[in-house]
C-alpha cells in the first residue's frame, strides 16, 4: 500500500544546512511548514541523532492556511566527518480525524497506523571545511543502501532534555518567581494600607478618650470651686448659731 503524499509545503525541501564552527555555541537552522489545505494537520519532527539536536517546537498542528517555523539547534560538539551522512530529519504529518476535539486532545499518533503518516526527509549538510590534518585522519565512510522502512526506524523523537530546554525551564522559573514577587508586593501594599487605617482609627479613639477626660476634669473643677466658695458661708452660719445658743443659755442661767 502506497503511503499518502505530503500535504504540507516544507522549506527547505531536501537539505537542512548548518554552518560551522560547531564547537562554540549551538548552530541554528530552520524548517518552514505551510498548510495550504483546508484541513487541520498534525506534525512531528524526528531525527536520527536526537542527542545532537534541540528542536523547537518538535510537534504540534497547523490549522488551514497556517504557517510555522521550526528552529533546529545543533548542539556544540567536535564535528566528526564520519557522521555527516548519518544525520537526517523527518517531518511526519497526518490529517486530523473528523472527531478531533481541541478542548480534549487525544494522542492521534497512537490511534492511526504508521502507514497513514506522511513522511518527508531532510538530509543534514554541514558547511564547515576541516583542516587538512583532521581530514587525513578520517577514514572513508562506506555508504550502505537501506530500505525505506529501515531508515524510518532509525528516526527517533527529538530529545526534550537538552540545554535549550533547560534554559527554557530556567526562564519559566524566573517568570514564575517574578509573578510571585509581584503578588507579594501587592499583599504588602494592602497590609500597609490596613496598618495606616488602623493607626487612623486608633488616633480617633485616643482623641475621643481625651475629650471625655477633659469634660470630666472640667466638671470636677467646677465642683471643687463650688465647694470652696460655700465653705466660708457655712462657717459664718455656724458661728452665728453658736452665738445665739450661748446668748439663750446665758439668760436661762
Amino acid at each position: 500500500m502506497a503511503k499518502p503524499q505530503q500535504v504540507l509545503i516544507i522549506e527547505p525541501k531536501k537539505e537542512l544546512r548548518f554552518r560551522g564552527p560547531f564547537t562554540g555555541s549551538p548552530v541554528v537552522s530552520h524548517i518552514k511548514l505551510v498548510n495550504p489545505t483546508t484541513y487541520k494537520v498534525y506534525y512531528k519532527i524526528k531525527t536520527t541523532a536526537p542527542k545532537r539536536y534541540c528542536v523547537r517546537p518538535n510537534s504540534g498542528y497547523l490549522m488551514p492556511k497556517d504557517v510555522t517555523e521550526i528552529a533546529v539547534s545543533l548542539q556544540p560538539y567536535e564535528f566528526d566527518p564520519v557522521e555527516k551522512d548519518k544525520h537526517k530529519f523527518m517531518v511526519q504529518t497526518l490529517i486530523a480525524p473528523e472527531k478531533d476535539d481541541p478542548e480534549y486532545p487525544t494522542d492521534v499518533w497512537k490511534d492511526l497506523s504508521p502507514d497513514q503518516f506522511m513522511n518527508s526527509k531532510l538530509k543534514c549538510v554541514f558547511e564547515n571545511p576541516l583542516p587538512a590534518t583532521t581530514t587525513a585522519k578520517t577514514t572513508t565512510n562506506t555508504t550502505t543502501t537501506n530500505s525505506d522502512s529501515d531508515i524510518t526506524k532509525n528516526f527517533g523523537d527529538t530529545v526534550k532534555s537538552s540545554p535549550k530546554q533547560a534554559h527554557d525551564d530556567s526562564e519559566e522559573k524566573l517568570i514564575r518567581a517574578a509573578h510571585e514577587v509581584s503578588q507579594l508586593r501587592v499583599e504588602e501594599s494592602n497590609l500597609r494600607q490596613e496598618n495606616l487605617q488602623l493607626r487612623e482609627d486608633l488616633l480617633k479613639l485616643k482623641n475621643a478618650v481625651s475629650g471625655v477626660d477633659s469634660s470630666l476634669a472640667t466638671a470636677k473643677g467646677l465642683s471643687s470651686q463650688h465647694f470652696v466658695s460655700m465653705t466660708p458661708t457655712t462657717s459664718c452660719l455656724i458661728a452665728f448659731a453658736m452665738v445665739i445658743v450661748g446668748f439663750l443659755l446665758g439668760k436661762l442661767i
